[in-house]
Formats: structure tokens, C-alpha cells, sequence
């Protein structure tokens, strides 16, 4: 995402108030269209089914499993479209609005160790996410990943393990820390955020063999003595996505303990960002392209292995038995159309997926809830998928 220090968020955030005010707009909560309400969108809509089943043949035919992203040209010289009127509320507008008129400085340009110290402080700054009953750092699996446990009572409860987003590069339990919280008292189930490697310092693959491992530590029953009973699932949002789907293609692939189901929200499928809307939505919706690619750079440094299958999940020949899935992607997002592809083709091999495009939403927006009354409505909506997913897997 647009890199955002302290002092730059603050500053974003001031500018968003002030465009508000300038247009007589105050707390549009009461008028965001709720799950009863939803705006109609070509996104999931017919026009949108067509466009998925396009972008697929166009992939199969443009790519083969080894050529590599090396001409950044066609996103760096994108310009942003013009603001849609069409954003999900007033706030998430002057948020955009803001973002455009100073975006900061490029991923780029500042390096994940900066990118780190701005997001513990951005962490810091924003408000405490909801009590619950049970928190807990630990260790899992034979490699002792990291992880935080969060149970909202002391009952045995179904498992979601939630892997981070953050281009590989950051992300961390801080800074998931309240959509984990909000996501286990929604779902009434313990949620364990795992805090595997990240890149530069640990390429490709060494993420996913922590996530791996944590969901084979879960499936072996490693979580009866801290309250984890019934089934487990995986989730991830952004680059966790991705990181959840390879992880249950490995899984399958070695004939391991599957999760009953997988909840991937605005994922990475696709590292060579050849998808269409990462050039439509190259820059100013929040997230930017070219960071996304240099995170991809940092976790998969040779560039002719982003379109294997092992780091680009929309590659993999086979998507046949794998577990269900819920895909969600955002209409204003450079990642829109590889997670809509990925959807299409886990349907085409037989996979049950419910997938919905979120009318006039960003990428990131399950860390959006405080900024964004209808970014709250929609993380609401995973969580009551999530929810609905486990009542069928149990």
C-alpha cells in the first residue's frame, strides 16, 4: 500500500475531515448500504462473469509458467482513473481524495525497515480493538512459529488461522491484531494469527512453510490443551491470501491434513500483476501496483519463478480438491481481477466457492473499520461468511 508515516496519517486524516466539511457531509453511518441493500455492480454481475472467463484464456494464452514480470513500465506509467462517485461512503472518498493529492513516498523508495517503524506506529495509534475473554502468545508446529491466540470464551471452539497481509514484507500480530479480535467475537471461534517469516530476510519459500506447518500443528490436535476443538480453517487478507492458498495446494499436493475450508480476502494469485485491473487501478486507490511489485520482489527475488504455481496461485494447472472457499475482492483494487480469476477457476475445477466483489471498496479494508463506516460493513460481511462457512463444515 501508499507508504504512510505517523506524521502523514495524521495529516491524511485531517485532509479527509476537511474535504467532509467542505461538503456538509458529517457520519453517513446511518445511510451505508448494508448485506439488505446492496448497490448493483457490473463486478459480480454478468458483465463481470464474462470479464473472468476472459481473463483466464487471455492469462493461458499471454503467459507460460516461466516467464517472469520484468517490463514495469505498463504499471508505472498508468494514471490513476478519475474518483468514482460510486465509493461505498463519504469518508472512504476523502480518504481517496487525500491519498491522490499526497501519496508518500514509494515502498520503493523507503524499504521494508521503514515500512515496519511506520505501520507499529500507524498500530499503535489506532484504537484498541474489543476486549475478549482469552489472548495468548505462543508458539506451533516443529518449527516453533510465532503466533497469537485469541479465544472469546473458555468453551472449545473451531479454529480459524489467520495469516497477515503486508506484501510479505510487513504485516504483523500488532497489526491484525483488532481484525482478529473483531473477527473471532464475531464468529464465536479461536482465531491463531501466525507470525511467519517475512521477506527480504526470508525469500520465498520460508512463509509458507510456516503457515503450513501451523495449520499441520492445528490438524494434528495441537491446540486441545489451549480450548481449539471442531474444525479449522484458513484465512487470509491481501498477500495472507496468497500465502492461505498455497498453502492448502502444498497440503493437497502432499496429501496432508486439509483445512475444512479457506477464506481468501483481496488476495495475491497472480505475481507478474498481469491481471487488468493492476494497470486500471495501478495508482491512487490506496493500494499501489509498483509496491505490490516490489514486495514481490523482496519474497520472490527471481523473476522468472512469479508465474509458477508455487508463488502465483492462479498458475497452478490443477485446482481440483481443495477445500471450499469464500473469495471476496474489492471493486477499487489492483488485485480485483486475479482474486475474481482465481474464484472462477476454483469453480471450474468443481471447488464450492461463494465469491462477491464488494461495491465501491478498497483493497485493505479489513483494517479500514475506523476510518470507514461501510469498510466496517464489509469486514462484517467476511465475518458473517466465515461464520456460515463453519455452521456447513462442522
Amino acid at each position: 500500500m501508499t507508504v504512510m508515516h505517523d506524521e502523514y496519517v495524521q495529516q491524511l486524516t485531517a485532509r479527509a475531515k476537511h474535504h467532509l466539511a467542505a461538503r456538509g457531509e458529517g457520519d453517513r453511518s446511518g445511510h451505508v448500504r448494508g448485506p439488505s441493500q446492496p448497490k448493483p455492480l457490473p463486478a459480480v454481475g454478468e458483465r463481470r462473469i464474462r470479464q473472468q472467463a476472459v481473463v483466464v484464456k487471455v492469462l493461458a494464452r499471454r503467459l507460460s509458467p516461466g516467464r517472469g514480470r520484468s517490463d514495469q513500465g505498463g504499471i508505472l506509467a498508468c494514471m490513476a482513473e478519475p474518483i468514482d462517485p460510486s465509493f461505498a461512503d463519504a469518508e472512504l472518498t476523502a480518504f481517496i481524495e487525500a491519498v491522490r493529492q499526497d501519496p508518500g513516498p514509494s515502498a520503493r523508495a523507503v524499504g521494508a525497515a521503514e515500512l515496519r517503524r511506520a505501520q507499529r506506529l500507524r498500530a499503535e495509534a489506532r484504537p484498541p480493538g474489543p476486549e475478549i475473554d482469552h489472548v495468548e502468545d505462543l508458539t506451533v508446529g516443529s518449527a516453533a512459529v510465532g503466533a497469537r491466540l485469541y479465544r472469546p470464551s473458555a468453551a472449545f471452539r473451531p479454529l480459524v488461522v489467520f495469516l497477515h497481509g503486508g506484501m510479505w514484507t510487513i504485516g504483523d500480530l500488532e497489526s491484525h491484531d483488532r481484525a482478529c479480535r473483531r473477527l473471532a467475537l464475531r464468529t464465536g471461534t479461536a482465531v491463531l494469527s501466525v507470525d511467519f517469516r517475512r521477506a527480504p530476510e526470508h525469500p520465498w519459500p520460508a512463509a509458507v512453510d510456516d503457515c503450513v506447518d501451523a495449520i499441520r500443528w492445528a490438524a494434528a490436535g495441537g491446540g486441545s490443551g489451549v480450548g481449539i476443538g471442531g474444525p479449522t480453517v484458513v484465512m487470509g487478507d491481501s498477500s495472507g491470501g496468497n500465502l492461505a492458498a498455497l498453502a492448502c495446494l502444498r497440503l493437497r499436493d502432499e496429501e496432508g491434513p486439509l483445512p475444512a475450508a479457506q477464506i481468501l480476502v483481496y488476495p495475491n494469485t497472480d505475481l507478474t500483476l498481469s491481471c487488468p485491473s493492476a494497470r486500471s487501478k495501478a495508482t491512487g486507490w490506496g493500494l499501489t501496483a509498483d509496491d505490490v511489485v516490489w514486495g514481490a520482489e523482496q519474497w520472490v527475488p527471481d523473476p522468472s519463478r512469479r508465474a509458477d504455481p508455487g508463488v502465483s496461485p492462479l498458475y497452478a494447472a490443477d485446482l481440483g480438491g481443495l477445500p471450499p472457499a469464500v473469495v471476496v475482492t474489492a471493486e477499487h483494487d489492483p488485485l480485483r481481477d486475479e482474486g475474481d480469476a482465481y474464484a472462477a477457476r476454483l469453480a471450474d475445477a468443481d471447488v464450492p466457492v461463494q465469491h462477491r466483489c464488494e461495491a465501491g471498496m478498497v483493497h485493505g479494508f479489513l483494517t479500514l473499520d475506523t476510518l470507514s463506516p461501510a469498510a466496517a460493513e464489509a469486514g462484517e460481511r467476511v465475518f458473517a461468511d466465515v461464520a456460515d462457512l463453519l455452521d456447513h463444515v462442522r
